[in-house]
Formats: C-alpha cells, structure tokens, sequence
C-alpha cells in the first residue's frame, strides 16, 4: 500500500509525539520517494516495502506484499539479510554481494541507506503500537548515476569521504566540521544517506552539533538518560560499535 501524502499525524496514540519528529518523518518519505543516484524511486519504495515483508517474516506476521517495481534477486536477498541475519553480514558477503550483476558498492549503500530508514520509522512505530505509515507513492525520474570524486578507502568497506576531501555537491553533508565520526561518514558514498541520517538523528536525538557541545540542550530527558536509553536499545539489537 502507498499513499501521495505522508501524514505521519500521530493521532492513535496515547504518546505525545514531538512536531520536530513528525516533521522529520515526512521528509525521510518524501526522500524515499524521490530518485536517487542509483535507484529510481520505485525501485527505492520497493525496498522500504522489502524491508517490511522480511521484518513480518522475522516476526511470523502475514506478509504485506511486494512494492511497486521489480528488484533483483541480489538486491533482495541484501534485504532480507540486513533485515533478519545482520549478525553474519561479512566482508566476504559484501564484496560478493558488490559484485553481482546490477549491483556495486554506490547501489549497495543506497539500498543500506533506505533499510536503515524506513527501519527506524517503523520502528517507531512500532515502540508506540501503531499502524505503519503507509509508503509514499514514487516520484517518477531517473537515478544521477553520480559517484562522488572524493570517495577513498579509509579502513571501512566501502569508500567514505572525509571533510577535507568533500566535493561541491556534497559539501554540506558534515556541516561544516573538521571532522566526522565513522558513524556519521559510514553512508557518505551516497550523500543524500547522510543528510537523511543527520535529519533523524536531529529530531530523535541530538543534532552533531549539540553532541560535542558544552552545553546541555533542552530536551525533556537529560543527557544521562538518553544515552542509558540509546546503550540499553543497542545492547539489545547487538549493536556493538
């Protein structure tokens, strides 16, 4: 199922939700539905919709059906194992998966990029004990197809780019820091991950600019309790970093 509009109103839940999450929310959809740089927009709504039949599989849910375009059986089974066998995603897998007919590592990382987000959502959702949001109908357009120039190998998998080797087109991804964590440059083979990643990560918990800052931001739970939060949420999705 998709829809042209992302509501993401919150209005079946007893929780209060914060307009700064609902608001990101929106954008994440309106994001998924655009062509990237290596998918179209079908193919990335495909994805999300990929991402929730392997999580109903994972829980023994009934399955929500296919999206709207065709996906490869590569790009499929990439799914299906960032979905439900993270554990065993190896270096060997990686390079093999990189290496298939239709797939490289900019496709790859593109693909990460939507899995990451639209399990995110979900998962918000799914913490309050709401309906999934429906998916955004997919903006027609090509895919760029631009690779950044100043993507190098520094020790991860795929290539990153680094603040100093940042090009035009992508210069506002670090916001202007010297330096980025591994966390936040991760993606930055596909920039847009990055924007959205920060856009999240803003609304849900601090933007990087508050991180390093001296100064404890109004937020309604402190600096303590969320980062209790955020360690126990990882401790149990064996999120060892």
């Amino acid at each position: 199922m998709t829809t042209t509009t992302f509501p993401f109103a919150y209005a079946t839940t007893d929780w209060p939700v914060l307009e700064r999450m609902a608001e990101a929310h929106r954008r994440s959809w309106a994001m998924l539905a655009a062509p990237g740089e290596w998918w179209t927009g079908a193919q990335r709504v495909s994805i999300a919709a990929e991402c929730r039949r392997a999580s109903a599989l994972v829980d023994g849910l009934p399955d929500p059906g296919p999206g709207p375009a065709a996906l490869s059986e590569v790009a499929l089974f990439a799914i299906h194992k960032l979905i439900g066998d993270l554990p065993n995603v190896t270096r060997e897998w990686y390079d093999e998966t990189i290496s298939a007919e239709g797939m490289s590592d900019t496709h790859y990382i593109e693909l990460l990029g939507v899995v990451v987000h639209i399990w995110s959502v979900d998962e918000f959702h799914r913490a309050l004990d709401i309906e999934l949001e429906p998916l955004p109908a997919p903006i027609p357009g090509e895919p760029t197809r631009i690779r950044p120039l100043g993507a190098k190998p520094h020790g991860s998998w795929p290539a990153t780019i680094r603040p100093g080797d940042l090009g035009e087109t992508e210069a506002d991804i670090y916001g202007g820091a010297e330096y980025a964590a591994n966390v936040r440059a991760a993606m930055s083979l596909h920039p847009d991950s990055v924007r959205w990643l920060s856009d999240l990560f803003d609304a849900h918990y601090l933007s990087w600019i508050e991180i390093g800052g001296e100064q404890e931001p109004f937020r309604v739970l402190t600096r303590p309790q969320r980062e209790l939060v955020a360690a126990r949420v990882s401790a149990l999705n064996e999120c060892f970093y």
